[in-house]
């Protein structure tokens, strides 16, 4: 009888896998109660399991739990200190819980011996990037991309740094190149669509947020693309935008804060101060969601409230200028002059404002000494600022200055009897100081009731026989460039009840386009031809009984002339009218009339044209 075969037996499994298998699925299934239930047995079976170690480490990183996290891995490489995963996953912990010096030094110990683990090079860029090193950030992503061109996570990380580090135009290059390499990434178009809103190409941007949205980019893609909408003046659009990212990620501060600024531009001040709230609530921190919130309590009358918000944000931020402008603004608005020029200064760093102003090299004015001193006064801003501040050149001369004044060519006519005119066309003539046109009140010690020349400092009406109707100037609209336009200017349609009237002379002072449609819409006169400049302008005014008009440089043009102006105001108007008066201490001409809800010029209107049938002209 021939010996048996002896086969041998095959080994038996390692002990716990079955269970291993059975987590691992329920973990790749989004089951993660079930397969930390799982790995948790394992390891009761298997104490120090390298690989179930490792795995629950993974899955207690990825549920937010870093310091348990912690504790699994650096286990996992007790039991197995060649896993360069194990490591990286380790140096993800350590990033989570906050501990980045522990987490740069755990990814370096990986590169130093595993030099070509991407997966930890990229997330040692992104921790350095969190520590405020986005230069090795970049040095980092560009080793990663020496070895791997076409790393998604590579370009993405990069644009990151370089958008972090100021380099925008780098950045979108980086992004867009990581769109290339997948164009349906979300994360590479959210951070593409945030590079072109820092580079203010808000249509570029709206189209690359959208695609990220669209390709389930979460809270940020829809933030990135209400950001967008809301540049784009798509103010509907950005708040459906804004409410999504809101619903995704309910303490999203910024979103918080986005969506408050954009309740205010939809004249919702209350909705804006709610969200505004939330925001700092998420956020205390966040010095921009006080700054706003002190912009909406202006807008709700709420001067002291307001004054106190953007108190805090420069307590948060002392060198925030948009803060310090709308505390200026708070101020002014309740009439404290001297506290509110005094914060006004900072409207040269606000970097909505700071490209208009280009100093000389000459040394500013201070408030020394003018005798004999030829003195370079510089017009900004607006037509109606030039003009209306203006009237503090006489007290220059009074104090024996030689002024020149630099201002736009079309108001040098108008203002060549106050000083020298030097228009921004031509050169600057040479002098000894200089001082921009709107520091004059705070270097001048200006006061509510030292306001100087009120009842008009320019050449006023000239004296004709009354006619047997009243001769009355319209002006509805500014510049529409103006970031405050739609809410200062009429729609036209709103102007009918005046075009009723009888007894009345118009005289259309809109000098562009929309005095034609005024005239074709109401029948009413068109614009005067042949109107050159402001002194023109100015010539035409003071032929007039009386100028109706919104808050524009004809308002400011009336007031300075001495010429009687019933001014439209919206509900929430510029400074320069503060709160709840009729009346106004820059000009004794003028009449305010002034919304009582944000878009009601109906009522305004109303209100005009009863005064108005009524034989009213001033008061």
């Amino acid at each position: 009888m021939s010996a048996a075969l002896l086969v041998p037996e095959r080994p038996a499994p390692p002990f716990g896998i079955d269970r291993l298998l059975a987590a691992l699925a329920a973990h790749r299934a989004g089951r993660l109660d079930t397969a930390e239930e799982a790995y948790r047995a394992v390891l009761a079976e298997v104490p120090g399991h390298a690989v179930a170690l490792r795995l629950l480490g993974l899955l207690l990183l990825g549920t937010g739990r870093p310091a348990e996290a912690i504790d699994a891995l650096s286990g996992s490489i007790a039991a197995k200190s060649d896993d360069p995963d194990a490591r990286t996953a380790l140096g993800d912990a350590y990033a989570a819980a906050g501990q980045r010096e522990a987490a740069v030094a755990e990814y370096r110990d990986v590169l130093t011996r595993w030099p070509a683990h991407n997966a930890a090079r990229i997330n040692l860029a992104n921790c350095l990037l969190a520590m405020g090193d986005p230069a090795e950030a970049i040095a980092q992503c560009r080793l990663a991309l020496v070895s791997a061109p076409r790393l998604l996570a590579a370009h993405i990380t990069m644009g990151t740094a370089l958008l972090t580090a100021g380099r925008v135009v780098e950045a979108i290059g980086a992004y867009r190149t990581a769109t290339g390499i997948d164009e349906r990434s979300a994360a590479a178009l959210t951070g593409y669509a945030n590079a072109l809103l820092h580079d203010r190409r808000a249509i570029d941007a709206l189209d690359a947020a959208s695609r990220a949205c669209e390709s389930g980019g979460g809270a940020e893609a829809w933030f990135l693309r209400g950001a967008a909408e809301r540049a784009l003046g798509q103010f509907d659009a950005a708040r459906i935008s804004l409410e999504r990212t809101v619903s995704l990620a309910p303490c999203h501060a910024e979103a918080l804060l986005a969506l408050g600024n954009n309740w205010a531009d939809l004249d919702d001040p209350g909705r804006a101060e709610t969200m505004l709230r939330r925001a700092i609530e998420a956020a205390p921190g966040l010095a921009e969601a006080h700054a706003s919130l002190g912009h909406v309590l202006q807008i709700r009358a709420d001067l002291a409230g307001a004054t106190a918000a953007c108190d805090q944000a420069i307590a948060l931020r002392p060198d925030f200028a948009r803060a310090h402008w709308n505390r200026a603004t708070a101020l002014l608005l309740a009439g404290d002059l001297p506290s509110g020029f005094a914060a006004y200064e900072w409207r040269r760093r606000d970097p909505l404002f700071a490209a208009d102003f280009h100093p000389p090299t000459s040394p500013e004015w201070r408030g020394e000494a003018l005798a004999g001193r030829r003195l370079l006064v510089i017009a900004e801003q607006g037509f109606g600022d030039a003009i209306q501040f203006a009237r503090f050149i006489p007290q220059l001369t009074a104090r024996g200055a030689q002024v020149i004044l630099r201002c736009p060519p079309t108001l040098a006519r108008l203002f060549a009897g106050l000083a020298t005119i030097a228009p921004t066309d031509g050169p600057v003539p040479p002098h000894d100081l200089h001082v921009f046109q709107m520091s004059l009140p705070l270097l001048l010690g200006t006061r509510l009731d030292s306001i100087p020349a009120a009842a008009g400092y320019l050449p006023g009406r000239k004296s004709a026989e009354p006619g047997p109707e009243r001769r009355i100037g319209l002006a509805w609209a500014g510049n529409p460039a103006h970031r405050n336009d739609r809410r200062r200017s009429l729609p036209i349609e709103a102007l009918a009840p005046l075009a009723r009237l009888g007894g009345i002379e118009w005289v259309n002072l809109q000098l562009d386009a929309r005095g034609t449609e005024l005239a074709l819409m109401h029948k009413l006169p068109p614009p005067p031809r042949r109107i050159a400049d402001f002194a023109d302008t100015a010539a035409l005014l003071g032929t007039l009984d009386l100028v109706i008009t919104a808050d524009t440089a004809v308002a400011h043009l009336a007031g300075a002339m001495g010429v009687p102006a019933w001014i439209m105001l919206p509900h929430a108007p510029d400074w320069r009218w503060m709160l709840g008066r009729a009346d106004s201490p820059w000009y004794t001409s003028a009449r305010l009339f002034r919304q009582d809800q944000p878009g009601d010029w109906a009522g305004v209107i109303g209100r005009i044209a009863a005064a108005l049938g009524e034989g009213e002209t001033a008061e």
